[in-house]
């Protein structure tokens, strides 16, 4: 099932995600995403296994120990970890994910498709946040260019 411009929207709209993927490493892109997404005004909960904070933001060991409030979750992991983030979302009340792309893995898209999540997966969520200069922005207007972008 492909990604709507609806579902992209649903998952922006409340500027309100948990984070699993989030990197220490300023050059990986789970920081850059990180470090971007809070600039634009996102308020943002990082999980990270053994990590108390990065960028002065205190890190959550794992989906459970989040708040029951928080609903979407942004995946950037790596593919080997994503089937049991996904399990562990909608198994804690998650029921909006973003699946970054190069991360997905159909065994994961599935789950959360039979689950009755609202799914993003294909899309890089640096494209969709309001990106006014360099490589997303750029990526978004060849998309566009060339009819691509989710409708």
């Amino acid at each position: 099932m492909k990604t709507s411009r609806k579902t992209i929207e649903s998952f922006l709209e409340p500027r309100k995600m948990a984070i699993a993927g989030v990197s220490r490493d300023p050059k990986k892109f789970g920081n850059v995403a990180f470090t971007g997404l809070k600039e634009k005004g996102f308020d943002l909960y990082p999980i990270h296994p053994s990590a108390s904070g990065i960028n002065g933001t205190i890190c959550y060991k794992d989906i459970t120990s989040l708040s029951p409030g928080i609903k979407n979750l942004l995946i950037l992991t790596s593919r080997r970890n994503t089937f049991g983030i996904v399990k562990e979302a909608v198994d804690s009340g998650i029921t909006s994910i973003w699946i970054q792309q190069m991360s997905e893995t159909k065994e994961a898209i599935d789950y959360a498709n039979s689950k009755g999540v609202n799914l993003v997966t294909g899309q890089c969520i640096l494209m969709w946040t309001d990106p006014v200069k360099g490589f997303h922005k750029f990526h978004k207007n060849v998309k566009k260019f060339f009819g691509a972008l989710p409708k």
